[in-house]
């Protein structure tokens, strides 16, 4: 049964809020060997890790272009035709978020601008446990491509061909059946199969999160994301439409969090019978019921503000707001879906944005996976004699001000200031 806790009840909250940071497992004991294996044996024991977790059969991790266009061909109609109405959503989306390059005067003979380069290339990591994540794929590989990444490679497990159909449609040619930790650090360190990536981007279980995190200082990484989660902040509304939202998210994962708040004692309890209403049918029950019991729960708050007040501290991957709450009350949010008629299972799929989100409070500090995480923002200065003098009083103040005093210097040789200097 969905919880039914009041705001007030302190204790209560915290322990809800505590448990998110419970359920991050630290795995780094058994992440470790197999990173510093990969790191030390190259294929050697990358195969070997595959073949004992992944189900690897031969001596290759590679999925050959051949094996993506025939799985690409033997895609049903009807979901090639939903994939590439995902990705040129996708596209669209991530292509207005890129930044521009630009220069300008910013005084006499002063010029400053930015230069936007893509980075070399890029590993993308596809879960692929109970069920093929086609939608991940779209969500890490097609911002990479946008942003102008020459080498996309993609490692995913025991790959479904619904996920190499997709790879194939997308061009991508670089495809790893390997996953894991081991993916992770051939992606991290290269091996002779796989060559190293400049970073690494894409969600998954705790394992990958701990080798990311044991791996930051080798490769980029995007973020070390946890279990899913949702909040919802809703006086009023659809009981059946919220209760299928949260069962959305609550049937990832046993550890998944599904936090409805609202000032409407009524419709808390509302939701939380239609919620076991709902479970009676949801095929993939046994998941999403342990996930409502065991981490979600509806609160009940004074009011929309102190809702939004508890959303910004939790700062959740996912959170659905009705049109009443104003936005310049979010704060911390990895994604927003405003009113009944954007559930989170449009974002997840085709709207656009992307799906690759912050998870366990991550989003105080950062977005979601976007094109700026695939490109290089690298500042230009231009000065001329009478912009160098024009700044020159003040470089050297500071400067000296350090005590660093051959930056001083190197203005003064070429403004004449330091021969002025010396004969006064």
């Amino acid at each position: 049964m969905l919880r039914i806790i009041p705001s007030r009840d302190r204790a209560g909250l915290l322990e809800l809020l505590e448990a998110r940071s419970r359920r991050q497992q630290t795995v780094e004991g058994v992440v470790g060997p197999i990173l510093d294996s990969v790191r030390r044996r190259g294929d050697e024991a990358l195969v070997e890790h595959a073949r004992r977790l992944d189900g690897l059969e031969g001596g290759s991790p590679r999925v050959f272009p051949s094996a993506l266009r025939a799985a690409e061909a033997s895609l049903p109609r009807k979901l090639a035709a939903a994939v590439a109405l995902a990705g040129e959503r996708i596209r669209e989306f991530a292509r207005r978020q890129m930044p521009r390059e630009w220069m300008a005067p910013s005084g006499q003979g002063i010029e400053t601008g930015q230069l936007v380069r893509p980075l070399d290339s890029v590993g993308a990591y596809i879960p692929s446990g109970r069920y093929p994540l086609l939608s991940t794929l779209l969500m890490t590989a097609i911002p990479a491509q946008v942003a102008g990444v020459g080498r996309v490679a993609v490692a995913s497990p025991r790959p479904h061909p619904s996920t190499l159909g997709t790879a194939a449609m997308l061009g991508i040619r670089e495809f790893y059946a390997v996953g894991g930790a081991q993916a992770i650090a051939a992606f991290a360190f290269g091996t002779e199969s796989v060559p190293r990536v400049d970073r690494i981007v894409g969600p998954g279980n705790a394992y990958v999160a701990a080798a990311k995190r044991l791996l930051a200082s080798e490769a980029g990484i995007d973020f070390v994301a946890g279990p899913t989660e949702i909040v919802l902040i809703f006086e009023r509304g659809s009981a059946t439409a919220l209760a299928a939202d949260m069962l959305a998210q609550a049937e990832h994962d046993t550890d998944a969090a599904a936090i409805l708040l609202t000032p409407s004692r009524m419709l808390a309890e509302a939701v939380a019978t239609e919620v076991q209403r709902q479970l009676r049918s949801l095929p993939t029950a046994a998941t999403a019921r342990e996930a409502i019991r065991a981490n979600s729960a509806a609160v009940v708050t004074e009011n929309l503000t102190e809702a939004c007040e508890i959303a910004n501290r939790i700062a959740p991957e996912h959170l659905a707001i009705s049109e009443s709450v104003p936005l310049r009350e979010i704060q911390s949010a990895g994604s927003v879906f405003i009113g009944e008629w954007t559930p989170e299972a449009a974002g997840d799929y085709v709207t656009g944005p992307n799906h690759v989100l912050p998870t366990a409070g991550q989003a105080r500090l950062r977005g979601g996976l976007s094109v700026l995480d695939f490109v290089k923002v690298i500042s230009v200065q231009r000065l001329e004699e009478r912009g160098l003098r024009e700044l020159a009083p003040a470089i050297t103040t500071l400067a000296r001000a350090e005590g660093l005093e051959g930056h001083a210097r190197s203005i003064e040789v070429r403004t004449g200031l330091s021969e002025a200097r010396h004969n006064a």
